[in-house]
């Protein structure tokens, strides 16, 4: 009887290159994260602070996809066909937000 002896040479730098952008998100995320904290600490409660948060969550949101999910790497019809739709239910998540106050001021007021 003959023994297979399997002999796994790795490259020790085999993902090398994935956990960098690993860790570059990290950073990233990391930094974006202490950011909001600051602002959370610092800018007086109201429409400014609001809109920062928003706008950062999106921002971090998109990075996390693109990342982590590979969307960055898709091609842009890909990308545009997500985000389309994703634009508009936000308008309209808005619009109606805008309205129901609007009619609610209208009737109450």
């Amino acid at each position: 009887m003959s023994e297979v002896h399997h002999i796994h040479n790795q490259d020790p730098n085999a993902g090398a290159e994935q956990r960098k952008a690993i860790w570059k998100t990290f950073w990233i995320l990391l930094i974006l994260t202490a950011i909001e904290f600051v602002i959370a600490f610092t800018v007086p409660h109201g429409v400014l602070k609001i809109s920062i948060f928003i706008v950062m969550t999106i921002v971090k949101a998109f990075y996390i996809v693109g990342e982590f999910m590979h969307l960055k790497h898709e091609t842009k019809s890909l990308i545009w066909s997500i985000l389309v739709p994703i634009i508009f239910v936000a308008w309209l998540i808005l619009a109606l937000l805008l309205e129901g106050h609007a009619i609610f001021s209208a009737i109450f007021d």
